[in-house]
């Protein structure tokens, strides 16, 4: 598998539903998908190209995720990720895998939110273990449905 795909349909403009995932990315990730040491107080999406994504830990800390390689309200985002197998931070771009996320206004008040996480092969040798990681309900899929339940909201 070189790609993981996942679509969600969101009740809300594709302003709004941009608005949401990227100036509004800490309302709606999991706080249990963290990577950082400590408890997760906050998931913060730099909303410029180049910007960071990342955590704070509740005791300050930060973990990146990645970078932002692609800002464009509210068509799309797209971020690398630079977490490997070990879902540890490896900050070698070399080895960041990438997703792309893409808003589609299907109405004046419904978004289609279309994100493909690829280049998982850029990993090495646990390419998979990322790839299965992020290919279950646990992973994307999930994700995004509680996403699409805040922007909705």
């Amino acid at each position: 598998m070189s790609s993981v795909t996942k679509t969600v349909t969101v009740r809300a403009s594709q302003q709004h539903a941009f608005k949401v995932f990227t100036a509004g990315f800490g309302t709606w990730w999991p706080s249990s998908h963290h990577i950082g040491k400590a408890d997760m107080a906050e998931a913060i999406l730099e909303q410029r190209e180049g910007g960071r994504w990342y955590e704070r830990g509740v005791d300050g800390s930060e973990c990146d995720w990645g970078r932002v390689l692609a800002y464009d309200p509210p068509n799309r985002v797209v971020v690398s990720w630079h977490l490997n197998g070990e879902w540890a931070y490896d900050p070698d771009p070399a080895k960041a895998s990438e997703i792309e996320i893409r808003f589609v206004a299907e109405g004046p008040d419904v978004t289609r939110v279309e994100l493909e996480h690829r280049h998982f092969e850029r990993h090495g040798e646990n390419w998979a273990a990322v790839a299965r990681g992020v290919d279950n309900e646990n992973g994307w899929a999930g994700i995004l449905r509680g996403y699409a339940d805040i922007a909705a909201a």
